[in-house]
């Protein structure tokens, strides 16, 4: 079977023009994509990894490009590193408008195997960076009068992964928990959603790789059992998280937005 990958589409420059978006893990694979998504379509994008040399030329190349961004080193499980960034984001450019809040880490294993201490890694980057990113922008989104607030679980967080006990674990926790803040926050104008990508080729999937048994049976996977036959691409998942970031999602808060080929129906 051929599979033809889709074309990317035009990014309408207008759609953000203005607003202001600070991005976390954006030095490489979905992170990087939607960063420069969200500047293409015209938001001045503060791109953050923990890389900062990554982070220095994913902007670098988007202002090459001749949009706006700035890069920072960050360790977000530093909290006052994290709070400080965003303060001066903030004091910077007067407001805060999208916060993609991306970071993530992927231990592989069952109760036995995976560790405490991975455990509480896990704990620390999948849930409560996103904890601290949200709790350190709330305030100015409601002086403003709202803001989108986009955090990245997986299609792991509304389904359970073999093996992933973690993972899964902390994409679930992480949905509850941004459906709880829509909830508290909806009536300031501020939106909480989830970003749930499945399988996107990036060397995120190193996990999956370990648990399913290497590279070949992980491809084998991925043509089995998601129903569209293959990965996603990068720009797939920015489309979706332009999405969540402007007025074309404007009624949704608290969803666990999906992409990933039908493989969690």
């Amino acid at each position: 079977m051929t599979i033809v990958l889709p074309v990317k589409a035009k990014a309408n420059t207008q759609l953000l023009a203005d607003r202001v978006a600070f991005v976390t893990a954006a030095g490489s694979g979905i992170g990087r994509a939607g960063a420069i998504a969200l500047a293409q379509c015209g938001a001045h994008v503060v791109v953050t990894d923990l890389d900062g040399k990554l982070a220095a030329e994913v902007a670098a190349e988007i202002v090459s490009e001749g949009h706006k961004a700035t890069s920072k080193q960050l360790d977000v499980t530093d909290d006052d590193a994290l709070k400080i960034a965003i303060d001066n984001t903030i004091t910077r450019f007067g407001r805060l408008d999208i916060l993609h809040s991306h970071a993530g880490i992927q231990i592989e294993g069952t109760l036995e195997q995976v560790s405490p201490e991975g455990m509480d890694a896990s704990w620390a980057l999948n849930v409560r960076s996103h904890f601290m990113a949200a709790r350190a922008v709330v305030g100015q989104m409601k002086k403003q009068g709202g803001g989108s607030i986009i955090i990245t679980s997986s299609n792991s967080g509304v389904q359970f992964d073999r093996e992933m006990i973690a993972y899964a674990t902390t994409k679930h926790a992480v949905v509850a928990m941004t459906r709880q803040m829509a909830t508290d926050y909806a009536k300031h104008n501020i939106r909480f959603n989830t970003l749930c990508p499945g399988f996107v080729d990036t060397p995120f999937n190193a996990g999956f790789e370990v648990q399913m048994g290497g590279r070949p049976a992980l491809e084998d996977y991925i043509k089995q059992n998601i129903p569209m036959g293959r990965w996603a691409t990068v720009d797939e998942i920015s489309d979706a998280i332009v999405f969540l970031a402007s007025d074309m999602s404007s009624f949704m808060t608290g969803h666990a937005l999906v992409v990933d080929g039908g493989e969690c129906i």
